[in-house]
């Protein structure tokens, strides 16, 4: 079977423009992001907020190269940026005083890539 990668256009605008971004900046944490994004959407990460409670400090950068999920509580300031959030997640994020982000908008606050974490 060929394999043929994201079918949605948005996400392959987003591969593309991370890897331009990388090569651009000398950035490699944004190749990586976007080669954990072409993976097919079963092998795509899933992180719960209680992962990212556990993996940050207050006011950390995370980017999460697929879904965060609202499982567990966020007890601190983090901002996250993804592919997709749930509803539920988004609220418990910023009822903690955390900022969701597009990964694109982290792309443009952080361009080298420095002080973020990329969580999977």
């Amino acid at each position: 079977m060929k394999r043929t990668g994201p079918t949605n256009v948005y996400l392959k605008q987003l591969i593309e423009s991370l890897k331009k971004k990388s090569l651009e900046g000398k950035a490699a944490i944004w190749r990586d992001v976007a080669e954990k994004l072409e993976k097919p959407r079963r092998k795509r990460v899933e992180v719960n907020l209680s992962d990212i409670d556990r993996n940050t400090e207050k006011n950390d950068f995370v980017v999460v190269p697929g879904v965060v999920l609202s499982s567990g509580e966020l007890t601190k300031a983090v901002n996250v940026a993804a592919w997709k959030f749930s509803s539920s997640a988004k609220e418990k994020i910023k009822k903690s005083k955390g900022k969701v982000l597009e990964i694109e908008e982290l792309v443009k606050e952080k361009p080298k890539g420095t002080g973020v974490k990329i969580l999977c």
